[in-house]
């Protein structure tokens, strides 16, 4: 009854920054090719996917047959999904633009893909720091440039511009 396409149905800091319902129709058609969600519930999502409201964060301790949590559940299936679905696309890069807590779910030996991980930080008087909103929100925004951009170049992620972040060359490494 209350079901919804994923893209639709989760609501926070960094689906504020993808801002996905004023993506056009081709755009999301490349979302659904390209833009994977991690869910604690369902695992790998497309954007179009239709799921059931849920709240089920991932670092959640949850004990099944599999183990004590669901990174135990998950296992390394998320990241040969992830694997399987960058083979089928011809690329073996992966731009990840998920929390720690949920990226950590993509088993990294098992995924074997180069992982491009956006950082976003802050000017702060003890040096440069992630604040932790204004983060989630840039690594939406930096999703919805790589979709709105059809970003399949890694070196392309340099051009993004949003909420006052910029690349800082000086401040990055190649992933």
């Amino acid at each position: 009854e209350g079901a919804k396409q994923a893209i639709e149905m989760f609501a926070g800091d960094t689906y504020v920054g993808l801002d996905a319902r004023s993506l056009d129709p081709a755009e999301m058609d490349w979302a659904d090719r390209h833009f994977r969600i991690l869910s604690g519930l369902y695992g790998l999502l497309r954007p179009r996917d239709v799921i059931e409201p849920h709240r089920l964060e991932m670092g959640t301790r949850l004990a099944t047959r599999r183990g004590k949590s669901l990174y135990d559940f998950w296992g390394d299936r998320i990241a040969r999904a992830l694997r399987a679905e960058a083979e089928a696309l011809g690329t073996g890069v992966l731009l990840n633009c998920a929390s720690t807590e949920y990226f950590t779910a993509a088993d990294r030996p098992a995924l074997g893909l180069r992982v491009v991980t956006p950082r976003f930080l802050e000017d702060h008087p003890d040096g440069p720091r992630v604040m932790s909103l204004w983060a989630k929100r840039a690594r939406g925004a930096m999703a919805r440039f790589a979709i709105q951009n059809r970003i399949v170049d890694p070196d392309d992620l340099k051009g993004f511009q949003s909420g006052g972040y910029r690349y800082q060359p000086e401040m990055s490494g190649p992933d």
